[in-house]
C-alpha cells in the first residue's frame, strides 16, 4: 500500500480523497494555487506545496508543477479527483513516466473513452446498445442530411471530443441542420480544439442513467448499480439519485451485466462510469467517463462501499475483496449539488462565507470544503457543498433531504440551496415522473414567478 498521495485537486472532492486516505493510514500532499492558500483540504493535509496563481493552467492544470510537487514530498501516486486532469491521458502517461502510480485507468482507455466517437465503436464492438447515429465523425454536411434522413428527425450533433453540452446542437428539420452543423463545430473547436462532430438521434424524452463499476488489475469487474441523473439544466447535473425511480431490480441486472462484460473485454481498471439515455424501457449508451464521479456518493450510501479507498487499493495492486453476487442495494440516496450561484439566474456568486453551518442527523451526509470566513474563489467551478441523504425508501430520502437543506446555513453568498428545497417539494419530482428536459422547464416556471 502506498504511504503517501499527492491529491491534484481542490475543493470537496481534494478534502473527499484526503478523509479517505486518512482512514486507510496513507499520509497526504495538497497542492494548491494562492487563491486557495487558506483552502480547508490545505490545512488538513499533512503537506501542502503551492503549484501556482489563481488561474487553473497555471496551478490545476501545470503538470509541471504538480509532478515537481510530488517528486520533492515523495508522494508516491496521485489521485486526480474530477476536473481538472482526471481525464487526460497525457498526465496518467506522464504520472506513470516519473514512476508514480496514477490512480485512475490507463492512459489507453482514458484517450479511448475521451474521445465519443472511439467510445462509441468500442461499446458498439463490445455488444453495448447505443443511439442511432453516425458510425463516426461526420465528413460533410450531405453526410450529415443522409445520415439524418435515415434517422429521422430530430437530430443531435455533438462534438466528438466535447463534455458538458459544449459543441452540442439540435436539429428538429432539415432546415435546421446545415446551421446546427456550423455551430456545433464552431462551439467544438473553440472549447476542445477540435472540430469534429458526429451525429445521434434526439430523443425526447429520456432519463440520464448512469452506471457505476469497479475493475482491478486482476480481470474482475463489478457493477455498483445505477445513477439517476436526470435533473440537469444545460447538461449539467443538479440532483442525482441512487436508484433510479423508473427502473427494476431486473433493468438494473440486465445493464449491469452487459456493462461488466464488456469492461471485461475491455481490460479496464479502476472506477469508471457509463452513461445511457434510457427511453421507453431501451437503453443507448452516450459516454464514459474514466474517473470518480461527483455523484459517487449515492453510490456509496446505498451499497456501503467506500469508492475512493477502492480506486486507492486498485492503484496498488490489491484485488477487489467481493464479488458481484456479494454486493447488496439497499435504501434510497439523493445528492444535491450545492453552487455558489443565485438560484433562478445561476449567476456566479464567489466571496466571504460569513456563517456555514451542516446540517446532521441520521442518513445525512455533507461534503463540502466551505467554513466561516473562507472567500469562495472566483476562479473555479461554483460546487461549494454536496448535500447526501439516505433513507429507507425514496419518500423517506426525500423528507430528509428537505430537513437537512431546511438546517444548512451559507450566509455571505447566494447559493441554490433554495432550489434544492423547491425541487424536493414539486409533486412531480416526488412522483419520479422527470425526464432531463424537467428542470430546465421547472426553473422557467420559477423565473416567471417572481
Amino acid at each position: 500500500m502506498f504511504r503517501k498521495i499527492l491529491i491534484a485537486n481542490r475543493g470537496e472532492i481534494a478534502l473527499r480523497i484526503h478523509r479517505a486516505c486518512q482512514e486507510m493510514g496513507i499520509r497526504t500532499v495538497a497542492v494548491h494555487s494562492t487563491a486557495d492558500a487558506t483552502a480547508m483540504h490545505v490545512r488538513l493535509a499533512d503537506e501542502s506545496v503551492c503549484i501556482g496563481p489563481p488561474s487553473p493552467r497555471e496551478s490545476y492544470l501545470n503538470v509541471a508543477n504538480i509532478l515537481a510537487a510530488a517528486t520533492i514530498t515523495g508522494a508516491e501516486a496521485i489521485h486526480p479527483g474530477y476536473g481538472f486532469l482526471s481525464e487526460n491521458a497525457r498526465f496518467a502517461e506522464m504520472v506513470e513516466a516519473h514512476g508514480l502510480t496514477f490512480i485512475g485507468p490507463t492512459a489507453e482507455h482514458i484517450r479511448m473513452m475521451g474521445d465519443k466517437i472511439a467510445a462509441k465503436d468500442a461499446m458498439r464492438r463490445l455488444g453495448v446498445p447505443l443511439v442511432p447515429g453516425s458510425p463516426g465523425a461526420l465528413a460533410s454536411i450531405d453526410e450529415a442530411r443522409e445520415i439524418a434522413d435515415q434517422i429521422l428527425y430530430p437530430v443531435l450533433i455533438k462534438a466528438a471530443a466535447g463534455g458538458g453540452g459544449r459543441g452540442m446542437k439540435v436539429a428538429r428539420s432539415a432546415d435546421e441542420l446545415e446551421e446546427a452543423w456550423q455551430v456545433a463545430r464552431t462551439e467544438a473547436k473553440a472549447a476542445f480544439g477540435d472540430d469534429a462532430v458526429y451525429m445521434e438521434k434526439y430523443l425526447d424524452r429520456p432519463r440520464h442513467i448512469e452506471m457505476q463499476v469497479l475493475a482491478d488489475n486482476h480481470g474482475n469487474v463489478v457493477h455498483l448499480g445505477e445513477r439517476d441523473c436526470s435533473l440537469q439544466r444545460r447538461h449539467q447535473k443538479l440532483v442525482e439519485e441512487a436508484g433510479s425511480p423508473v427502473l427494476t431490480a431486473a433493468d438494473r441486472e440486465a445493464l449491469g451485466t452487459t456493462v461488466t462484460a464488456a469492461l471485461k473485454q475491455l481490460g479496464y481498471r479502476n472506477a469508471g462510469t457509463l452513461e445511457f439515455l434510457w427511453q421507453d424501457g431501451q437503453f443507448a449508451f452516450i459516454e464514459m467517463n474514466t474517473r470518480l464521479q461527483v455523484e459517487h456518493p449515492v453510490t456509496e450510501m446505498v451499497c456501503n462501499i467506500d469508492l475512493v479507498k477502492e480506486q486507492i487499493r486498485i492503484a496498488a495492486g490489491e484485488k477487489l475483496g467481493y464479488e458481484q453476487k456479494d454486493i447488496r442495494f439497499q435504501g434510497h440516496a439523493i445528492e444535491c449539488r450545492i453552487t455558489a450561484e443565485d438560484p433562478l439566474t445561476f449567476a456566479p456568486s464567489p466571496g466571504r462565507v460569513t456563517t456555514f453551518h451542516a446540517p446532521g442527523g441520521l442518513g445525512v451526509r455533507m461534503d463540502s470544503a466551505l467554513y466561516a470566513g473562507y472567500n469562495v474563489p472566483p476562479y473555479y467551478d461554483s460546487l461549494v457543498a454536496k448535500l447526501i441523504v439516505y433513507g429507507a425508501n425514496r419518500q423517506e430520502a426525500i423528507a430528509r433531504a428537505r430537513r437537512a437543506l431546511d438546517e444548512t446555513v451559507v450566509d455571505g453568498i447566494n447559493t441554490t440551496l433554495t432550489l434544492h428545497q423547491k425541487i424536493m417539494d414539486d409533486p412531480e419530482f416526488q412522483s419520479g415522473d422527470y425526464t432531463i428536459h424537467w428542470l430546465e422547464k421547472f426553473v422557467a416556471r420559477e423565473v416567471e414567478g417572481t
